[in-house]
């Protein structure tokens, strides 16, 4: 169990790693209603997204944990699953920041109102300044190309009452 350790803390935290995508919903975001604003991309940087949470600790920790208690001996057994669990730490965050740690933009939006809106995402093919988008707000509020047709904002010509001398008008 020891060597392969490190490949099933690999295989856990790639599997648990975020995909900060704006074409990738979280099952809780689906059949939710979000606010959606049009809006121009004024600004746009490169920005690194870090992984820093615990589950590449806690999950190497547990695998260590795991792998060391096999040492012979009660003694020894505890030691080594001490031992265990502190290198599986180290090296289940290190795995995690490796394999989630990902290149990503900021991109500042101007809204129609006039307010600025910054929203980092991940995206495979950068969206450009001046282009026209959509800022779909909510818990993972992301930035799309503006892929909506243009509404009339005229009302619809209403057609005309029929003139008094016309005969569809009278009653027999």
């Amino acid at each position: 169990m020891p060597r392969f350790a490190p490949l099933l803390i690999a295989t856990l935290l790639v599997a648990c790693a975020s995909d900060y995508s704006p074409n990738t919903y979280n099952t809780a975001a689906v059949q939710q209603a979000n606010k959606v604003e049009r809006g121009i991309i004024v600004g746009l940087r490169d920005v690194v997204v870090s992984a820093r949470g615990a589950a590449g600790a806690v999950t190497g920790a547990a695998v260590g944990g795991v792998a060391g208690s096999q040492a012979p001996g009660g003694v020894g057994s505890a030691l080594g699953a001490i031992g265990g669990s502190l290198l599986g730490g180290i090296v289940g965050s290190s795995v995690e920041q490796a394999t989630a740690d990902a290149p990503a933009y900021e991109y500042i939006v101007q809204k129609a109102g006039g307010d600025l809106v910054s929203v980092t995402q991940k995206d495979e093919n950068r969206l450009a300044i001046g282009q026209r988008v959509l800022v779909i707000a909510g818990p993972q509020a992301r930035i799309v190309a503006d892929y909506t047709v243009p509404i009339d904002p005229t009302p619809a010509a209403r057609a005309s009452p029929p003139a008094s001398g016309d005969a569809n008008s009278q009653m027999p």
